[in-house]
């Protein structure tokens, strides 16, 4: 039967440093993916640059180290993306502090022909926010201004560098939260966020940014200033400049301020965590969850056993699990709405059904955020799980609902009748977790010390199964040069030439982000 969830939880905050938890920095990823060369196109940073650079930014602002130790240099940081997968040799970090000054360094990089890559949180999997090669990096971290809020309409005008965590916990007090939701989230930025068109916790209630973003600012590769910075719900003039940049990780220009629409915030919150003998059984209560709980479900997060265990062993060792039932998966649904008295019947009939039919279980419901904060906790710590037990592989996967967990069934048998699956072996800790009601998976593993052959031979088992069943190789995390290569077999010939077209176009010398995203240019 379902429990009120008694326990006294603590939360933990998420580190995103890489430093203590991998043992040694990954090879630089042009070692690894060695089919992509540097573009003789590019000049090589000299002097002058930098010292240009310092005209424009003060000099606590530019960081520039020529240490050919990664150990030892001011640049790793930066050059190396938080799951230890992807490394640069950038020598020059730059941290603008208002757009005006990015207009001035990309419009020097453009005519000087020196390749740019975007950078925010540095929270990204993919190695889109990390260079490939010596390329210049554009860090946001320093543009991070609430511009204004309408407390009327719930919109509001940022810098690309604020905080997500940042963003919501500015307009909590004034009734609204953001609409975006990630593990991530008090690292993150808006303008990565917004690059990457990343999805999270919460897309299932608000949809994606695709419809949240009301308005961008960005420099575009010459230096120009598309202020796009739009507060209208409503704007049918012309084409939707703004969709082009978002999801574009970067290679399209540099977005600096952002408008998005927040929703109100929600006056009841509830949360429930099941325990489900089956995926069929995850799939069942999602879709009884539909039906009983409708306008006010708001997320239905899935993990199997494996995740909660290594949670469990690594992250939480001095926590009970919240469930006594030992189940093969387990689930987490939000509902969010306006009245705690309307909510709480809907969620008592759910419930109940869920238990006579024997859908469930077990399960417990929080009783407080307290305790709501610790429920969530089980789900947003299995990626810190994983990085914490080794090299960490992570893939992002969309698909049909039915098919989320076959895909990690095939994969474990796959290296299981290989002889390769298990502890003290190549492939350990495989999990498989993810948002139900978008059909998003998350699969992880453990590798032996940054051994690329077998990080390449997952990588193809996984998105060659997803091809194959019509899903998505990314459906959140993005691109960057982790999948590039395999664009041209997700992407029609006319749709691999529409990109290519408005990446040349936008961007003709090719210095903003290049080798990723779109196979064929720059």
């Amino acid at each position: 039967m379902f429990r009120n969830c008694r326990q006294s939880f603590r939360l933990l905050h998420t580190s995103r440093s890489i430093q203590g938890s991998q043992k040694s920095l990954t090879p630089l990823t042009n070692e690894k993916i060695t089919n992509i060369k540097r573009s003789d196109k590019f000049k090589q940073l000299e002097q002058s640059d930098v010292d240009y650079f310092r005209t424009v930014l003060t000099s606590k602002n530019v960081v520039h180290d020529e240490a050919s130790n990664p150990e030892n240099s001011a640049m790793t940081p930066y050059n190396t993306d938080f799951f230890n997968l992807h490394r640069g040799a950038s020598k020059l970090c730059l941290f603008p502090t208002e757009t005006s000054q990015v207009s001035k360094i990309l419009k020097y990089c453009n005519e000087q022909k020196l390749a740019v890559v975007p950078q925010g949180g540095n929270t990204g999997v993919s190695g889109g926010q990390n260079p490939l090669f010596d390329e210049i990096i554009v860090n946001t971290s320093k543009m991070n201004k609430i511009r204004s809020f309408n407390d009327i309409s719930g919109i509001a005008v940022v810098d690309a560098g604020v905080v997500l965590e940042s963003l919501d916990n500015y307009v909590a007090p004034l009734g609204y939260t953001v609409p975006l939701d990630l593990g991530a989230k008090g690292s993150c930025q808006l303008g990565g966020n917004v690059s990457t068109n990343a999805g999270g916790l919460r897309l299932m209630k608000f949809g994606s940014l695709h419809g949240s973003v009301l308005g961008l600012e960005v420099v575009l590769p010459d230096g120009t200033v598309m202020d796009n910075l739009s507060t209208l719900r409503k704007d049918n003039t012309g084409y939707d400049l703004k969709q082009l940049f978002i999801g574009a990780e970067g290679t399209l220009g540099l977005i600096t301020g952002v408008s998005i629409m927040t929703p109100r915030k929600p006056t009841s919150v509830n949360i429930a965590m099941l325990a489900l003998e089956s995926f069929d059984d995850v799939q069942k209560a999602f879709v009884m969850a539909k039906e009983d709980l409708c306008e006010i479900l708001s997320g239905f997060e899935f993990w199997d056993r494996e995740s909660m265990e290594l949670v469990k062993r690594v992250m939480l060792t001095d926590k009970d699990f919240p469930i006594e039932a030992n189940t093969k998966f387990y689930a987490l649904l939000e509902t969010q709405g306006s009245r705690q008295e309307h909510d709480q019947e809907k969620i008592d009939t759910y419930l109940t059904r869920l238990m006579e039919t024997n859908v469930a279980q077990d399960g417990v419901m929080a009783q407080d955020e307290k305790q709501t904060t610790a429920l969530w906790q089980w789900r947003e710590r299995i990626p810190e799980a994983i990085v914490q037990s080794g090299t960490a592989m992570t893939y992002d996967v969309a698909m049909d609902v039915q098919l989320l967990y076959k895909l990690v069934e095939d994969l474990k048998q796959h290296y299981s009748e290989r002889g390769l699956l298990g502890d003290d072996n190549v492939y350990k800790n495989v999990i498989g977790f993810g948002h139900v009601g978008d059909g998003n998976l998350h699969i992880m593993a453990n590798i032996p010390d940054h051994d690329y052959s077998v990080q390449k031979d997952m990588d193809k088992f996984v998105y060659d199964w997803t091809i194959k069943h019509n899903g998505s190789i990314t459906a959140e995390h993005g691109i960057g040069v982790a999948k590039v290569n395999y664009m041209t077999r997700c992407k029609t010939d006319v749709q691999i030439r529409l990109m290519q077209s408005i990446k040349n176009s936008i961007d003709p010398n090719g210095i903003m982000n290049p080798y990723k995203v779109v196979p064929g240019v720059l």
